[in-house]
């Protein structure tokens, strides 16, 4: 690796440590010429992956977007942002590992709302409604008898 300083291509790794789950390697490194120190990463190249949205049009994958949006439906409620990547982490994960590259937006709002109904059953609502895209308040009512939730008069 070349010396961002002194421009030498001869370095010395200090320490290696994982990031990512594994799917990076942060490196130390000191130049052999300069001693200076100098952080270098390593990660798996990826392969992109595509979201057909409804509309037709496709996108990259984003988990950013992913987070954002689970967050938004998890707003004020008592749910650490760490359970919302691990979220993010296992729904990127199972998209990777599938072998097509391109992935239909509601496949991965299908997995959101399975796996929000778990987590938190207000969070499920609000993200249901925008990923269903609710009319009126009947649709909401079904949601919810749907979920078990309106048993009760």
């Amino acid at each position: 690796m070349r010396c961002p300083f002194c421009k030498d291509g001869e370095s010395r790794v200090l320490d290696s440590r994982s990031l990512d789950n594994g799917f990076a390697i942060r490196r130390r490194r000191e130049c052999g010429l300069c001693s200076r120190r100098f952080t270098t990463y390593e990660r798996v190249e990826d392969v992109p992956l595509w979201v057909l949205k409804k509309d037709g049009r496709r996108e990259l994958f984003c988990r950013d977007k992913l987070l954002t949006g689970i967050m938004k439906a998890c707003e004020k409620r008592p749910i650490k942002r760490t359970t919302l990547s691990n979220i993010v982490d296992e729904i990127e994960k199972t998209l990777r590992d599938q072998t097509e590259p391109e992935i239909p937006s509601v496949t991965i709002g299908q997995m959101v709302i399975e796996h929000l109904l778990k987590l938190d059953k207000v969070a499920y609502i609000r993200f249901a409604s925008v990923y269903r895209e609710f009319k009126d308040v009947g649709e909401i009512l079904d949601c919810l008898e749907e979920m078990g939730v309106r048993d009760r008069k």
